[in-house]
């Protein structure tokens, strides 16, 4: 594939680098006309019943060529290419091993998405560092990855205080980590049982986890 400019190259390195930071798994690359989308899990239900929300980060970049492509890469090997590629390079030398990621089965659609509002992007970064703080304060010294779980379980789980309803403070937090806030407000669209928060930097696209009322009809 080829990227439209060297600063698409850069932007690319920095949502990767910036994925890895939170969650060092995948990222899934489609590629439809000049468009190439660039979807990475910032956090997913580690098992059945678990009530940790979907979250997905989403950047979409322009290329230079047409293409037609979808694969999951592991965002390590990405990352690696990325960083051999010079400050000019456009040309972007794909990983060629393909990995399975459970999240990349229910990618959220395209089109079909209702405004619901927005957001300040002062109160999402607000809400990120409260529970980051919160977070760090309820997991003690060396914990196991169980109490390290449930704790980001309960705290991004659980729903913003803002007056947009329904958006898990996860939410927050992708957008934090992944360098999507500036000073605009973030749009809030939904789309069935998805919901997206977007800013001209990107979108976190959020889809809860089924109830055991769901689950059972």
């Amino acid at each position: 594939m080829v990227l439209a400019d060297p600063q698409v190259t850069a932007d690319f390195r920095t949502f990767v680098s910036r994925a890895r930071s939170v969650n060092d798994g995948a990222v899934h690359l489609q590629a439809w006309d000049q468009v190439l989308a660039a979807y990475v899990s910032i956090m997913k239900p580690a098992f059945l019943g678990d009530g940790t929300p979907t979250i997905l980060g989403l950047r979409t970049m322009m290329l230079g060529e047409r293409a037609q492509a979808e694969l999951t890469v592991a965002l390590g090997a990405m990352a690696d290419r990325l960083a051999r590629m010079g400050s000019n390079d456009v040309l972007l030398p794909v990983p060629p091993m393909e990995v399975r990621e459970s999240w990349t089965g229910v990618l959220p659609p395209r089109s079909g998405w209702v405004a619901e509002g927005t957001l300040a992007a002062e109160a999402l970064n607000e809400a990120a560092a409260a529970g980051i703080r919160e977070i760090s304060q309820a997991v003690p010294a060396n914990p196991g990855k169980a109490i390290v779980d449930n704790a980001r379980s309960a705290v991004w789980g659980r729903d913003l205080e803002l007056p947009a309803a329904d958006i898990p403070a996860g939410a927050a937090f992708a957008a934090f980590s992944l360098g999507f806030l500036g000073e605009e407000p973030a749009a809030v669209f939904r789309n069935g049982r998805w919901l997206r928060v977007s800013t001209p930097r990107g979108h976190v696209l959020v889809r809860r986890a089924a109830s055991l009322h769901e689950r059972a009809g």
